[in-house]
């Protein structure tokens, strides 16, 4: 059962990486200076880096764990580090949706005062754009 487990998980993590991807390709720039995108990255590597480790020691021996009152210590502190990792991928996730923007930083263009809008153009009758101007009657 845990083969088959291991196969939905792999077919699960691959369409969410290639979804992942396309998700990143549409604002590439904003996302690539993004410490929490950044962070994301590192912990997915981590991740990885996790599962390979349990793969090479732990998992070794899970057909002995059926046998036994509880799984080893080396299985449990995998787990555990495997959960912190994946919650802090979840909320490094979160993070980046509220530190990005699609809009470019544009400059003002030369010779617009932006003060000016907000009161009148020189020389007229006081008006401003809050308040209308006085009537000349």
């Amino acid at each position: 059962m845990a083969s088959d487990i291991l196969k939905w998980t792999w077919a699960a993590f691959a369409l969410t990486a290639f979804t992942g991807m396309l998700m990143f390709t549409t604002n590439a720039r904003v996302y690539y200076h993004n410490f929490f995108f950044r962070t994301k990255m590192l912990l997915l590597l981590l991740a990885g880096i996790n599962i390979l480790v349990f793969e090479l020691t732990a998992g070794r021996t899970i057909h002995r764990w059926d046998k036994a009152p509880s799984a080893p210590p080396a299985g449990k502190a995998v787990a555990a580090l495997s959960l912190a990792i994946w919650i802090s991928i979840i909320c490094m996730g979160r993070l980046i949706g509220f530190t990005t923007s699609r809009a470019a930083v544009v400059a003002p263009p030369a010779g617009i005062n932006f003060d000016d809008f907000l009161q009148g153009t020189p020389g007229n009758d006081g008006g401003t754009a809050t308040t209308p101007p006085a009537n000349s009657r």
